[in-house]
């Protein structure tokens, strides 16, 4: 077993020595939070960085989701993709919304937009795609399905940070778009996440709204909730900003490393990428075919048992949660192909300090458990 445990990803931080004059300021200024300095230079930076005119800074990307749905007062139902993580759906129910789910396209594990149209319905207000492990959607397909049938788009782009597709920012499509800066993404700063807006007056709405409503001193416009994001995890944000660049291109090198030592083994696939023309390489997902002698939570166990834990991204599905199975569109049969790849799917270790070494490792693993037994038909 290895000295120490390999984990799917571990935070990238800056120089301790690098954030302390930082912290100095904060404790100078004695300003926490409510858009203090920190706060509006980060905002600023982050915009400038990823081309975007405007956005608002969250203190994290749940309560961002749950706060783009109530600026566009959606309600009723919303289609959207069973393959996420849970706070996907989760943002839907604390707004009082059904999720309708769709099934997704086996190549990019995206939102399929052949399948959306026949789950529109009457009371379908919204559609709320997932760009996974960083992979555009099909903008296009559902920005066309949305204008045809007067249907609002948020995307929750929690894996799209810095991603570019045929025509710049992924993040620029929908009506908003939504990321996470949580200590698991590419980019984090502890928490947080940030609503993209399309222009200064929506951005205006949902600054209201992530704090209380307010719009002076003594004057409430909305029902906002305390969604703003602290002057500890603005300042971080804007150091993280000067060594982003290098973590994903050292991202890229595991992700060529994995891709080259893994691509003779039968039975292992790893996903084509999404048409992106600017990668961020967010996760390495590997799917676990029928050729492949041990099944994917076999694998799973064996890999642990060496310190390496992998992680089942995304499975169960969102669907087969209690709070959802007992939808007519969480059936398994109305989502073959996401059924499908949750059962297969393993997401490999991927962060900028994993070393070449354990690389070769974790590859040399599973290259070896391929010459296993092959797996009887009952199994």
């Amino acid at each position: 077993m290895s000295e120490k445990p390999i984990y799917v990803t571990q935070p990238q931080l800056p120089p301790l020595e690098d954030l302390i004059p930082y912290l100095e300021q904060i404790w100078e200024n004695r300003v926490l939070t409510n858009r203090g300095p920190f706060h509006n230079q980060f905002e600023q930076a982050l915009a400038e960085y990823l081309g975007l005119e405007h956005l608002s800074l969250f203190t994290n990307g749940t309560i961002a989701l749950v706060t783009a749905l109530q600026a566009l007062r959606i309600r009723g139902e919303v289609i959207t993709s069973p393959y996420s993580f849970v706070a996907t759906a989760h943002s839907l129910l604390w707004n009082g919304i059904q999720p309708v789910f769709v099934d997704i396209d086996p190549k990019t594990m995206n939102l399929d937009p052949t399948k959306i149209e026949a789950a529109i319905t009457p009371e379908t207000t919204a559609i709320l795609p997932v760009h996974c492990y960083g992979n555009p959607c099909d903008v296009d397909a559902i920005e066309e399905i949305a204008d045809n049938y007067n249907l609002k788009v948020v995307y929750d782009g929690a894996h799209a940070f810095g991603v570019q597709c045929h025509c710049g920012s992924v993040l620029k499509h929908g009506d908003l778009s939504v990321l996470s800066f949580h200590a698991t993404k590419v980019f984090n700063t502890f928490e947080g996440g940030a609503i993209v807006c399309p222009d200064a007056k929506t951005k205006q709405h949902i600054d209201r709204l992530k704090n209380f409503g307010f719009v002076g001193e003594t004057t409430v416009v909305a029902s906002g909730i305390n969604g703003k994001m602290h002057e500890f995890s603005a300042a971080l944000g804007l150091l993280q900003l000067e060594h982003i660049d290098a973590a994903i291109a050292r991202r890229r090198e595991i992700d060529a490393a994995y891709r080259e030592q893994l691509a003779a083994v039968p039975g292992i696939t790893c996903p084509t990428r999404a048409g992106q023309q600017v990668d961020n390489y967010a996760y390495f997902p590997i799917l676990v075919g029928p050729e492949y002698p041990l099944e994917r939570d076999a694998i799973y166990e064996k890999l642990k048992e060496h310190g390496i834990h992998g992680r089942r991204y995304f499975y169960p599905l969102i669907s087969q949660f209690p709070m959802y199975r007992g939808l007519p569109s969480a059936r398994p049969d109305n989502l073959p192909v996401a059924t499908e790849v949750a059962e297969q799917v393993i997401c490999l270790p991927i962060y900028p300090d994993l070393s070449a070494a354990d690389v070769e490792r974790i590859t040399g693993l599973l290259r070896d458990y391929a010459q296993e037994p092959q797996r009887s038909e009952a199994s």
